[in-house]
């Protein structure tokens, strides 16, 4: 089923990326809400050198950079030109804080940023998609070093056993979030605190079902007014039968684009949807557990211009995140209640959505708060749309590494990013927590 794409100025007019983790906190932390505009990030795209050549193979080996001076940045990322190509090898860099001038240890980047958009779409056939490890979120730093190791390269130029060549268009991406959003008072401050423009207007008003214009929050609601809520949703359809009680959780907290001061310039113009959400999949972002929460805003403003201006796609690809305190935030535009396509789990972004918990998670424990938000959040959007987070459901391939395109599969309700694609994803400590998640939501719905 292709996306349908809906023009974001009919909207605009209707409504006039390792360090050691930091500790977490014993209850959810609430960001203060913000409003205003945000002062624009940036993106320094360093082309890598050669590094070492191994003579019997013929080959370059490893590619980097040497330390180096560069322009304030918080998140790296390493690109390549053929999005279809494999990085096989190692990426490490090392970095400068910003505050103190000292050098960080070497630090592994996720080679596997298994996310993408299905192939066929415009999203996906667009040309402009690059490979990409996953985002490290670095913290504010003035200094990079970086090399990427071809697999079964010796290190010590002696000869080794190349498996494959390093990718073409090897570069460095050093992403600055930007500054975090002028505070403007309340969220009923909000839509007359700020300006919006034409991108951040037709972003907020799909919204305008749960929350005014300009808001930057949505706020909670408690299980018989988020009930009414969809009643009155379904009331306004044509007649189709015996209304029946909805089972669906309480909508969470949710903190909007707006919220999170994104930079609605960046990101294509119009929506993508589909027809319903049948499942969630479940994603962390890899990009490492050193951030505060009052942090997670400027995470998810870098993770947001690396998966665009970087990686090439129409706007950060999952349909939300959750921070390490529970706390919960619209991603890819288009309105949260909405069937909005993503771009996180390739093969299968139809008719699903897509959570990503900030961090990695394939030694660390994700916290309970987290666990608690995904569950909250799917027990609230799958109720929408009638489905049980216990349950099983089908959707079809669109292609991936591991179903073929058309392959009808059945998965859970909610599922983890390797049940639809070969990867490690969502890290094997918060894939162990979906079956608390699943039974938590179905509960949150009056199951």
């Amino acid at each position: 089923m292709r996306g349908i794409l809906t023009s974001s100025v009919g909207v605009t007019c209707a409504a006039a990326l390792l360090l050691s983790a930091a500790p977490v906190s014993a209850a959810p932390a609430r960001p203060a809400p913000q409003a205003g505009r945000a002062a624009p990030g940036t993106t320094q795209s360093l082309p890598l050198v050669p590094l070492r050549r191994d003579r019997a193979l013929g080959a370059v080996t490893e590619q980097g950079l040497q330390r180096r001076d560069v322009r304030h940045f918080s998140l790296v990322g390493v690109i390549w030109d053929d999005p279809a190509t494999a990085l096989h090898g190692g990426v490490q860099v090392r970095t400068r804080a910003a505050a103190t001038g000292a050098w960080s240890g070497w630090q592994t980047v996720e080679t596997h940023a298994d996310h993408g958009a299905d192939p066929g779409t415009a999203e996906g056939s667009s040309g402009r998609l690059h490979g990409a490890t996953a985002p490290l979120w670095v913290g504010d730093s003035d200094g990079v070093e970086v090399r990427v190791r071809a697999e079964g390269a010796s290190g010590d130029g002696r000869a080794g056993t190349l498996t494959s060549p390093l990718p073409s268009g090897l570069r460095l991406e050093l992403v600055d979030p930007g500054a975090e959003p002028a505070l403007m008072g309340s969220p009923a401050d909000a839509p007359r605190a700020g300006y919006l423009d034409e991108g951040a207007t037709a972003a907020s008003a799909v919204n305008t079902d749960v929350a005014p214009l300009g808001a930057v929050e949505i706020p909670a609601l408690s299980r018989q007014a988020t009930e009414r809520d969809l009643l009155a949703r379904r009331s306004a359809e044509p007649a189709g039968g015996e209304r029946v009680k909805p089972y669906i959780g309480p909508r969470p907290r949710i903190v909007t684009r707006r919220g999170w001061g994104a930079d609605e310039s960046l990101r294509e113009r119009g929506f993508v949807y589909t027809k319903k959400v049948k499942a969630a999949f479940v994603h962390h972002t890899a990009s490492g557990n050193n951030y505060r929460c009052s942090q997670a805003p400027s995470v998810i403003r870098s993770i947001y211009r690396y998966h665009v201006k970087s990686m090439g796609w129409r706007d950060i690809g999952y349909n939300f995140l959750v921070d390490k305190c529970g706390n919960i935030y619209e991603g890819r535009a288009g309105g949260v209640s909405k069937a909005v396509m993503g771009a996180h789990t390739l093969g299968f972004n139809t008719n699903s959505m897509g959570i990503a918990v900030i961090g990695s998670f394939g030694s660390s424990k994700p916290s309970s708060s987290a666990v608690t938000a995904v569950a909250k959040l799917t027990a609230w959007k799958l109720g929408l749309y009638g489905a049980n987070p216990r349950g099983k459901t089908y959707l079809k391939s669109g292609g991936g590494n591991l179903y073929p395109k058309g392959k009808n599969v059945r998965l859970n309700v909610i599922s983890g990013h390797r049940d639809g694609f070969a990867t490690t994803c969502p890290g094997k400590r918060l894939y162990s927590k979906l079956g608390s998640a699943r039974s938590a939501a179905a509960r949150y719905q009056g199951r």
